[in-house]
């Protein structure tokens, strides 16, 4: 008995609404907290399919496809063309992204997994990426999928799901307008370790003016908080904690929780393979996006961190965070 790959269509979506909420399941037993189902899971993941396969304007180009064998479908593979922040240069042009909402069914055959990965690959270079990324949750088995394919790690997220009650440590306050060029100074130095570990994250060449209006503006949103250590003309870092958003989280679970920590230095990461002082600056500044996130009600946090900053990922491991995502690259 064969198996076919094409694109899915509408009438798809029953069969894919209960191969997609059997992944959301299983991430959950992954933690709990951090991949926490939405009520309306079901509803959410059939709303989120119509959408991308009816909808004319989207604010991505998306691309879902299925493995049908004997008139059920197996398999699924999501992926899309991610846009390119606005602060890397991007001279490579979008790349394409394998998304975490993808899934086979136990019965699938061996080797379904490498199969719509292969497609979806096929799919993404004819649609003009000219790099692939790929995205999988830690314990699930699309890993092994992945680095066989030549995908290497990336961009690591680490979760941790316990804020405490500690509360913001001395020395941390919220920022102001004052405080922006410092900020965009350190973020200078954070693109500059990141551009050295990974050519992919070559930074644009105003990104320094785009970064300082982003900050700006993110002064007056409501939902996040901007902390920072030291007087505006002598910043020892900052970090932003802000709302998780869906590029991370597929829309079977309730992200209302949790928070990302991306826009995050210090100068203990001067040097990316050896902290500064033992990072003792950089630990507080994590505590204190943690009670901000703590305050606000969020049981989990999520950190952004470039697979090969090897001081920072060994800080965030000794404060107790964990991987629970990976990113990576294939060109």
């Amino acid at each position: 008995m064969t198996s076919a790959i094409r694109a899915a269509t509408v009438q798809d979506i029953p069969q894919l609404v209960t191969l997609l909420m059997d992944d959301a399941t299983d991430r959950q037993t992954t933690d709990p907290v951090l991949w926490r189902l939405a009520d309306d899971a079901r509803d959410r993941i059939a709303q989120a399919l119509s959408f991308a396969l009816t909808a004319e304007q989207q604010p991505v180009r998306q691309f879902w496809l299925v493995c049908e064998r004997a008139g059920g479908i197996v398999g699924v593979v999501h992926a899309i063309m991610l846009p390119v922040p606005p602060i890397y240069a991007g001279s490579f042009g979008e790349p394409g992204l394998i998304m975490a909402d993808s899934h086979t069914a136990p019965d699938a055959p061996a080797g379904t997994e490498d199969a719509l990965v292969a497609a979806a690959e096929t799919v993404l270079r004819e649609a003009g990426a000219k790099i692939l990324l790929s995205t999988y949750v830690t314990g699930q088995v699309w890993d092994r999928t992945f680095a066989q394919r030549g995908y290497a790690p990336l961009t690591l997220y680490l979760s941790r799901t316990d804020m405490g009650d500690a509360g913001r440590p001395q020395g941390l306050r919220a920022a102001t307008a004052e405080d922006v060029p410092g900020i965009v100074a350190h973020s200078a130095a954070n693109r500059r370790t990141l551009w050295q570990i990974e050519p992919f994250w070559e930074p644009h060449t105003d990104a320094d003016a785009r970064f300082g209006a982003w900050m700006t503006r993110s002064l007056t949103l409501r939902d996040r908080d901007m902390l920072v250590m030291g007087p505006p003309d002598d910043l020892a870092g900052y970090a932003i904690a802000q709302p998780a958003s869906r590029t991370h989280f597929p829309s079977a679970h309730d992200i209302s929780g949790t928070g990302v920590i991306d826009d995050f230095y210090h100068l203990d990461f001067a040097d990316q393979d050896a902290l500064k002082n033992g990072g003792a600056g950089a630990v507080r500044l994590l505590n204190g996006a943690e009670a901000a996130f703590a305050a606000r009600g969020m049981g989990a946090a999520f950190v952004v961190c470039p697979a090969g900053w090897t001081a920072k990922i060994e800080m965030l491991e000794d404060a107790g965070y964990s991987t629970a995502m990976v990113w990576s690259i294939k060109r």
